[in-house]
Formats: C-alpha cells, sequence, structure tokens
C-alpha cells in the first residue's frame, strides 16, 4: 500500500493527496496515517510545498467527511434503525446498539465530531450521526474543520521534521498499513460472527415484527 500511495503523490502532486485523502474518508483501510507523513517528507525534500500539501489534505478529508453527513442526512435514523434489525450481522450493529450510540451523541454533539475527527477509523464514520441527528451544516463543518487541520497538520508535520529519517521506517510502514487492512477485516469478521451472542434471536425477531417502515 505505501508503494502505491507514493505512486500517486508522484504522479498526481497536491489533487494526488486530496483524492487519497478523499477516499481515506470513505474506505478507511487507506490510511491518513501514511498519506500527510508522505506528503510530508515530499515537502522536506523540496519536491511540494508545505502549505500546498497541508491544504491538499484537508480539502481532500473535508471532501469525504462531507459526503458521509450527506449520506446521514438521505438514509435518515428510522432507516438505518430499519436496517440494522433487518440486516445486523452483516452491519455488525443491531438496534440497540445503534439507539446507544445515537444517544450518546445527542448528548455530545459538536464535541463528538471535533474529537471523533482525531481518531483512526471512528474519524470516517462519526460525519453519518452528525448527519443523522441532523446536526446543522454550519456546525457541522466547523467541528469537522477543526479536528480535521489538527490531525492533518500533525501527520504532515511529522513527515515533513523527519525528512531523511523517514526513508528509514519506510521499510516497516508497509508491512503495518498492510497488518492495518487486515486487522480491520478481521474485527468486522468477528463481529459478524459473534453478532448472535451479542443480539440474541428473540430480540431480533421482535425487532423486524414490530418496527415501522422506514421513511
Amino acid at each position: 500500500m505505501f508503494d502505491w500511495i507514493s505512486e500517486v503523490i508522484d504522479k498526481m502532486g497536491y489533487a494526488g493527496i486530496a483524492l487519497l485523502m478523499f477516499a481515506e474518508n470513505v474506505f478507511p483501510p487507506i490510511p491518513s496515517e501514511l498519506i500527510m507523513p508522505l506528503a510530508g517528507f515530499n515537502a522536506a525534500r523540496g519536491a511540494m510545498n508545505f502549505w500546498g500539501v497541508l491544504a491538499a489534505g484537508i480539502v481532500g478529508s473535508l471532501a469525504g467527511a462531507v459526503l458521509w453527513y450527506w449520506i446521514g442526512r438521505k438514509l435518515k435514523a428510522r432507516r438505518i434503525r430499519h436496517l440494522a434489525a433487518r440486516h445486523g450481522r452483516w452491519l455488525t450493529v443491531s438496534p440497540d446498539e445503534f439507539d446507544r450510540a445515537q444517544g450518546w451523541f445527542d448528548r455530545h454533539g459538536g464535541m463528538a465530531v471535533f474529537v471523533g475527527r482525531l481518531i483512526p477509523t471512528i474519524r470516517t464514520f462519526i460525519s453519518v450521526p452528525a448527519g443523522l441527528l441532523p446536526m446543522p451544516l454550519g456546525i457541522f463543518l466547523a467541528y469537522t474543520t477543526a479536528g480535521t487541520t489538527i490531525w492533518t497538520t500533525f501527520l504532515t508535520a511529522a513527515g515533513y521534521f523527519l525528512e531523511s529519517q523517514y526513508e528509514r521506517v519506510q521499510a516497516w510502514l508497509n508491512p503495518v498499513s498492510t497488518a492495518v487492512v487486515v486487522g480491520i477485516v478481521a474485527l468486522y469478521a468477528w463481529r459478524v460472527a459473534t453478532y448472535r451472542r451479542r443480539v440474541p434471536e428473540p430480540e431480533i425477531d421482535q425487532r423486524v415484527g414490530t418496527g415501522s417502515s422506514p421513511r
């Protein structure tokens, strides 16, 4: 994965960084922890401008966040809950688990978006409950921009200041990134396999039988 990310940045420059960060927000196994440090390293070598790299990363990340926010607005909470009742095993979330997550988000609101944008994997999907709530777009953008800017700046600066040492860790970054992808797939498989233990059959049947039709 490291080699592929490096090739995209080398060929497409700032647009490639923005595209990769957008993809990272849509498909979490593409890790920003590799994209932005590598782009920062390129800036340190003089191949790219630090502020241009940073801006491209932020813009791409925000585009992905807004896409998930829009998806949340279109789906609505009742529809998500209905899908969890019928297809909870494959979504790996039950209606009750969804209700608890939604309640937590209702209580913490904007701060949940801000903090969520600083946590790998969670940062990808934190936009969905913001759209489901729905949180006003302006408030959502303010919190998600703040969190995104901090995260992206940290990763870019890390690559920038590592400079020559960055190539020394390249050898283990590739297998680490692959291990992250494998770990995410394994976690999903585990949640699918243990779904019946977490959500008893009677509860599933009751949720499906009594659930309202989605709007």
